[in-house]
């Protein structure tokens, strides 16, 4: 497996992009910001017609040890024995996230599919219903990914699929093979305060009410002057979520309020009869978490990781502020200096807890994917 990567700021004026070999898969991570996308995807395509082109709209693109706005990261990917193939549907509606995981699951069903990647549109989605209908055709598939981002802005998020950059669609790209060691880790690090509350109100992903009480109402006395500057500053305050007292908590991120019904609208499904706790940032805990979720994801592999995508939530960025890179840092230490690096800061992560547990959506974690072909 060889593995190189390119990174151009701000606006592509070239012709063409060399690279050193004919990749078998290229991974782009491109800010909102950036000046002439499309040109640039077109020129890839153009000069490399038989690789596959997949990545995303970004809140920040990782590199190496380092976050970027205004630019565009290209890994290139060759794989020896490893086969890449990807499939595209579309999610026209929120409310078909989990027929749109099921029929793009469907379409990897064959022998020896070792990892699937997972790319989506980050706004027309819903998040938790998408994955759960990709877990239901592959329960035993390790699955990881995540939402596009558009910054902190929250407008329009897109995917790169075909050599275009496309809304309102999902794409998988699946890996095949024997040779492939896939490690995967997910951790966050976010700190729980207040009592827990049940929630009694709620229809998939809208919260009405807590404890029979508007949400939103109970959310604002939480945050206090920070209510004004909602739903932005709900990035800071993310809800802990248990189906039940005794099982691991995922974490959820407002996308939206009602001040109409007091509601408020999050970017993974908010079941009624489950628990929720509020929690705010410890910028020490967030590096550590970062951290944690390498040494998860490395231990996967007993050989030197090739390379790893790091998928961060938005909602860290804004909280770790001139201090982001240090969660980069810290991963970089734990992988070695011979994994490349690359990634970019989402509207929502896509991993399993752990070896041996079902793919989550997750909001406000590091997530960490590491390749390596044997």
């Amino acid at each position: 497996m060889k593995v190189y990567q390119r990174v151009i700021n701000i606006v592509f004026e070239e012709e063409s992009i060399t690279f050193p070999f004919i990749p078998d898969l290229f991974m782009v991570f491109i800010s909102p910001t950036f000046e002439n996308t499309d040109q640039l995807l077109t020129s890839l395509h153009h000069d490399y017609p038989k690789t596959t082109i997949c990545g995303c709209s970004t809140a920040g693109e990782i590199h190496d040890q380092y976050v970027s706005d205004h630019s565009a990261v290209i890994t290139a990917i060759e794989f020896e024995k490893t086969e890449v193939v990807t499939h595209t549907v579309d999610i026209a509606d929120m409310g078909d996230s989990e027929e749109a995981g099921i029929n793009l699951a469907k379409r990897f069903q064959k022998e020896d599919l070792a990892h699937l990647l997972i790319f989506s549109d980050g706004l027309n989605v819903n998040g938790a219903d998408l994955v759960k209908g990709l877990v239901n055709i592959l329960p035993k598939v390790s699955i990881t990914g995540g939402l596009a981002g558009d910054g902190s802005d929250f407008n329009e998020t897109f995917i790169i699929n075909g050599g275009k950059r496309v809304s309102g669609k999902v794409s998988g790209i699946g890996l095949y093979g024997k040779n492939l060691k896939i490690g995967f880790g997910s951790k966050g690090g976010w700190d729980s305060f207040g009592i827990d509350r049940k929630v009694t109100r709620s229809e998939d992903n809208i919260l009405y009410e807590l404890d029979n009480k508007p949400a939103l109402e109970v959310y604002k006395t939480y945050l206090g002057d920070a209510a004004a500057d909602l739903p932005s500053s709900g990035l800071l305050f993310p809800l802990s979520l248990r189906d039940s007292r005794e099982t691991d908590p995922v974490v959820r991120t407002i996308l939206a309020i009602s001040e109409d019904d007091n509601s408020l609208t999050f970017a993974g499904n908010i079941p009624e009869g489950s628990y929720v706790r509020m929690m705010k940032a410890n910028v020490n805990r967030l590096v550590d978490g970062a951290a944690s979720s390498a040494e998860i994801s490395n231990a996967f592999n007993a050989e030197d990781t090739q390379l790893s995508l790091l998928i961060s939530c938005v909602g860290r960025r804004l909280v770790l502020k001139q201090l982001v890179e240090e969660e980069i840092e810290a991963v970089k230490e734990v992988v070695g200096n011979q994994s490349v690096i690359t990634g970019f800061y989402s509207y929502g992560e896509i991993a399993p807890f752990g070896e041996f547990s079902p793919c989550r959506l997750h909001n406000q974690t590091m997530t960490i994917t590491t390749l390596t072909e044997v």
